[in-house]
C-alpha cells in the first residue's frame, strides 16, 4: 500500500481508505501509463519489465484498480465511426512546417493519425486527437511562438464547442506562458534527454565504457550505415521483416499517436540508420529530421532479439556521429518517465506518487535503467509536463492518452 502523509490518520478510517484508494489508483496509473507511453521506443534496449504475478498484493490491486477505470471510461463512451485524417494537402503543409522549425519530434504528424489545427497565418500547426470527450494535443505547437496563444485558444474554443475537454502531452517549459494564460494546470511527467551533438565525442575516460562496448561490436562483425530515404524503398521488406519479428518477440501490436508505426511511406520518407550482420539487417532506426539541421529525433528502433549485447550501443553512437558529421547540433532520445520528481514533504501529490514509484516501481518498468541508458551520452534534461484544465482532471486524460495511444483498453492492459 502507498505511504500516507503522517498527519493523515487524523482524518478518521473513512478518509484514510479513501486517500489510500486515491493513493494507489495514482499509483498505478503513473506506472502503467509510463510504461504504455515509452514501453516500444525502448524495450529494444532491454530497459523495459513486463508485469508478472510476482508483483506484491497492493500492486496488483492498484492495477486492477486502473483496469476498471479505464474500462470504465472506455465503456461509458458509444462506439464512434471512425474519424477521418487530415487531406494530403494538410499533412505536406504541416511537414513544411516542421522541417523549418527546430522540433523535429513534430515530424510524426506525418503519420496521418491525428487532426491538424492551423493558425490564421497557416504558418503554425498543433496537432491532436479525439479520445471520448478529450482533446489530447501531442507537444508544444510547431510554428513561431506568436502563434502559440491564438492557436490553444482556438482549440479550447473548438473542444468547448463540442462538449469536450482538453489536454496537451509532454509540453516544454516553453509552453508554461501560454498554459498560464489559458488557465491550465501543469503535472510534470519526466525529462526529456537532449544529446548536444556540438560537444558529442568518445574522446576521455568518461567514454571508457562505451568506447569498449561499441569495439567490441564492431570486432564482432557489426556494421553500420545510414540509407538516404530515396533509397529506403530497396530494402523496405527487409526492414519490414525486423520489424515483424521484433513485435512477434514483444507480444506487441502496433501503437500510435506519440509513437511511430512501421508505415511503409512513412519509414521511406526519412533516413534509416541499420545495423548489419553478415550483411544482413539485424537493426534500424529512423531518424526525424529539420531544414536547418538544429536537431533530429530518433523514432522507430527496432531489431532481431539476441544478436548481440552492443548493438544498440553501436547504433546510437553512430547516429550521433552521423549527425554531428551532417551539421545538426542536436538528437533527442526521448523522454525519462518520472525523472526528475521531487520527494520532498512539501511537493505536490502528484510528485511524490511519482517519485516513489520511480524509486521502487522497478516491477514494472526499469525507471532507473531507462534514465541511466540515456545519462550515458550526457544529455542535458528538459522537463515535460502535462496541461490540463482543473487538477482533477490529471489522471482521466494520462488515462484517456494511454487508451489513445495503445488503440484501446484491451491493449493497453494487456501489459
Amino acid at each position: 500500500m502507498v505511504p500516507l502523509p503522517r498527519d493523515a490518520g487524523a482524518s478518521g478510517t473513512a478518509s484514510v481508505k479513501l486517500m489510500r484508494l486515491a493513493a494507489g489508483l495514482g499509483l498505478a496509473a503513473l506506472s502503467l501509463i509510463s510504461v504504455e507511453f515509452l514501453f516500444e521506443p525502448l524495450a529494444e534496449l532491454g530497459l523495459v519489465y513486463k508485469l508478472h504475478t510476482g508483483l506484491g498484493g497492493a500492486s496488483l490491486a492498484s492495477l486492477s484498480l486502473l483496469g476498471a477505470m479505464a474500462a470504465g471510461r472506455a465503456m461509458q463512451r458509444q462506439i464512434r465511426p471512425q474519424r477521418p485524417g487530415p487531406t494530403p494537402c494538410a499533412l505536406q503543409q504541416a511537414s513544411q512546417i516542421v522541417y523549418a522549425h527546430s522540433h523535429a519530434a513534430a515530424g510524426l504528424v506525418a503519420l496521418g493519425d491525428k487532426q491538424i489545427l492551423f493558425s490564421q497565418a497557416g504558418d503554425a500547426f498543433l496537432m491532436y486527437a479525439r479520445r471520448g470527450r478529450r482533446f489530447i494535443v501531442l507537444f508544444d505547437p510547431v510554428g513561431p511562438r506568436s502563434a502559440w496563444p491564438g492557436l490553444v485558444m482556438a482549440l479550447l474554443r473548438q473542444a468547448k464547442a463540442s462538449g469536450c475537454r482538453v489536454a496537451f502531452y509532454q509540453v516544454s517549459a516553453d509552453f508554461l506562458p501560454v498554459a498560464a494564460d489559458a488557465g491550465l494546470r501543469l503535472f510534470k511527467l519526466g525529462d526529456q534527454a537532449i544529446v548536444d551533438l556540438t560537444r558529442f565525442d568518445l574522446k576521455g575516460g568518461d567514454w571508457l565504457k562505451l568506447r569498449r562496448s561499441i569495439n567490441r561490436a564492431e570486432r564482432d562483425g557489426l556494421e553500420f550505415s545510414v540509407i538516404a530515404p530515396e533509397a529506403v524503398p530497396d530494402v523496405i521488406d527487409e526492414l519490414g521483416y525486423v520489424s515483424d519479428v521484433w513485435l512477434a518477440h514483444h507480444q506487441a501490436g502496433e501503437k500510435g499517436f506519440s509513437l511511430g508505426t512501421f508505415q511503409r511511406s512513412y519509414v521511406a520518407a526519412h533516413p534509416v540508420a541499420v545495423i548489419r550482420l553478415h550483411g544482413r539487417i539485424v537493426a534500424f532506426a529512423n531518424i526525424l529530421t529539420t531544414d536547418d539541421r538544429e536537431e533530429a529525433f530518433i523514432d522507430l528502433m527496432r531489431h532481431l532479439p539476441g544478436t548481440h549485447r552492443g548493438m544498440m550501443d553501436l547504433l546510437f553512437v553512430k547516429i550521433m556521429l552521423h549527425l554531428k558529421a551532417e551539421g545538426y547540433s542536436r538528437l533527442d532520445l526521448g523522454m525519462a518517465p518520472l525523472s526528475g520528481l521531487s520527494s520532498r514533504e512539501s511537493a505536490p501529490l502528484w510528485h511524490r506518487l511519482g517519485r516513489l514509484i520511480y524509486e521502487n516501481g522497478e516491477r514494472l518498468y526499469n525507471f532507473k535503467g531507462v534514465h541511466a541508458f540515456k545519462a550515458k551520452f550526457d544529455p542535458d534534461w528538459q522537463p515535460r509536463y502535462l496541461a490540463v484544465s482543473r487538477k482533477s482532471e490529471a489522471l482521466p486524460a494520462v488515462v484517456d492518452t494511454a487508451l489513445l495511444i495503445s488503440g484501446g483498453v484491451r491493449r493497453l492492459m494487456r501489459r
